[in-house]
């Protein structure tokens, strides 16, 4: 016999889909539970018979599909939660300029400190001037933290003011990556609707139209000295001296940050596209005396939903449909990567970890509280069978159909009237825990339903609403997360 509590469950993402690596290096996952299934599909004859029995059952078919469920962490990037999130949006994390020796020294960064403030590394995206980024993972203590850029490059970076103590061959876990981006001393400027460069180009830092950025860093000399605008905000426009902004808070004003070297964060996007994304889950049931391991190959999302119920944890869903599978008693990877670790990356939880909940990009608050949040994304995928296969041959994708449920209190008559109005809007909420944050947006909703009631006596009036995401032209997404590794509140 076994025990749930001795479920391993890991998985892979394909290089392309309907196809598993030969040696995969699989990555174990964090969950609550799991529904996945492959078995196989019957049929009984229709033939008569006098003493009424059946014939044995036909086989027609074998089906790979199921769900799993987790609850929120920073989703690492390569993690199979990253990569579960990936086949539900159909697309890639658009990461930052990242180097990391992922578990083997002196591989990827070769070098950090010989030549003076210099970090050497294979090549890969540029580095540019006025990044900033994290170091971590080194053996010396003051080669991690932030640094600036000052010299960037695909092989190369060097942060002037650094002094690196030389270390030739960087161990296994040595990381760098851009968090975000750094002025000159009162270079950057708070301006109307945004902010202002004199040096800085903002057009060579990745940043695009629906990203959010962090603005203000830990420290009088990183941020501005009108707190109001250590805020956070979304991209609507990038131009070389100007980075205007939306989702600014009424207080927002301009200061000239004279003396200030303002830090601003920003992380890693996704948002929803057209690439079937397959991924391969392993089961391992490790109370047996001989461990059975099932597999689930090439399993696509088919749904993914995520809720935010006031005082819970954050919990979510993935539902699949694949293609095929394999049972055996000899696991794919016999010695899988360990899943992201709880202490570094904790679960996130409503009301403790959840700064703000926005509709048409100000804050849900009195009297209108929200009491639970959830989105559904839905692929709607399709099998493809074939006559000549006892597995689906492929997964077919219709449209991206995304909703959002939002429940408030009724305090007002102003988002029933928003419904009734057929107003379009847009929502957006921001988890953070520690030093990292993620969020969420929709930036083209209509609500489409809702009605308060009063069910009963000694009772809260509640308005739940749902509202139905469509192509933004900004952005051109129905949904798109941000996750930032690092932020400085």
């Amino acid at each position: 016999m076994t025990d749930s509590n001795r479920l391993r469950l890991t998985g892979v993402r394909q290089n392309s889909f309907g196809t598993t690596q030969g040696t995969p290096r699989m990555r174990t996952m964090r969950v609550t539970g799991e529904s996945l299934s492959y078995k196989p599909e019957f049929t009984t004859s229709d033939e008569v018979r006098a003493d009424r029995m059946n014939a044995d059952p036909i086989k027609v078919g074998e089906t790979s599909n199921g769900g799993i469920n987790y609850e929120l962490h920073y989703p690492v990037p390569s993690s199979l939660l990253a990569e579960n999130i990936a086949s539900a949006m159909q697309a890639n994390w658009v990461d930052t300029p990242t180097r990391d020796n992922d578990g083997t020294a002196d591989s990827v960064i070769t070098d950090i400190g010989t030549t003076a403030n210099t970090i050497t590394f294979t090549t890969g995206p540029a580095y540019v001037v006025g990044h900033l980024v994290r170091n971590s993972g080194f053996a010396t203590a003051g080669n991690n933290g932030l640094f600036p850029v000052t010299t960037g490059g695909a092989t190369s970076l060097v942060s002037s003011s650094a002094s690196f103590t030389a270390e030739a061959a960087p161990p296994a876990a040595a990381r760098v990556k851009v968090v975000g981006f750094q002025g000159t001393a009162g270079d950057i400027t708070a301006a109307a609707g945004g902010l202002a460069s004199t040096t800085l180009n903002f057009t060579t830092l990745g940043l695009v139209p629906g990203q959010w950025v962090k603005i203000g860093g830990t420290g009088s000399a990183f941020r501005f000295g009108t707190e109001a605008l250590n805020t956070w905000a979304r991209v609507t426009a990038v131009a070389a001296n100007l980075l205007s902004l939306d989702n600014l808070p009424a207080s927002w004003t301009t200061d000239s940050g004279t003396g200030k070297t303002i830090r601003v964060f920003f992380g890693d996007q996704i948002k929803n596209g057209t690439t079937l994304i397959g991924l391969t889950f392993e089961r391992g049931f490790m109370g047996q005396g001989t461990p059975g391991y099932v597999v689930n190959e090439s399993m696509a999302v088919n749904q993914w939903q995520q809720q935010v119920q006031s005082k819970q944890k954050i919990a979510g869903s993935f539902d699949y449909m694949g293609l095929t599978g394999t049972v055996s008693t000899t696991s794919l990877d016999s010695v899988p990567d360990d899943a992201p670790s709880i202490a570094a990356y904790p679960i996130m939880a409503a009301s403790a970890n959840v700064g703000r909940i926005a509709e048409n990009g100000v804050a849900l608050t009195s009297p209108n509280w929200v009491r639970s949040a959830s989105f559904t994304l839905n692929n709607n995928l399709r099998m493809i069978d074939a006559a000549d296969s006892v597995t689906s041959v492929s997964i077919g994708s219709g449209e991206c159909a995304v909703t959002v449920n939002l429940e408030t209190y009724f305090g007002s008559t102003a988002l029933y009237s928003k419904m009734l109005a057929g107003t379009v809007t847009n929502a957006s909420y921001r988890v953070t825990k520690g030093a990292q944050a993620m969020i969420y947006g929709w930036p083209r909703l209509t609500i489409t339903d809702g009605s308060p009631n009063a069910g009963g006596k000694n009772q809260d009036v509640t308005l739940p609403l749902t509202l139905q995401a469509s192509v933004d032209p900004l952005t051109n997404a129905h949904m798109i997360v941000d996750r930032f590794e690092y932020f400085e509140a």
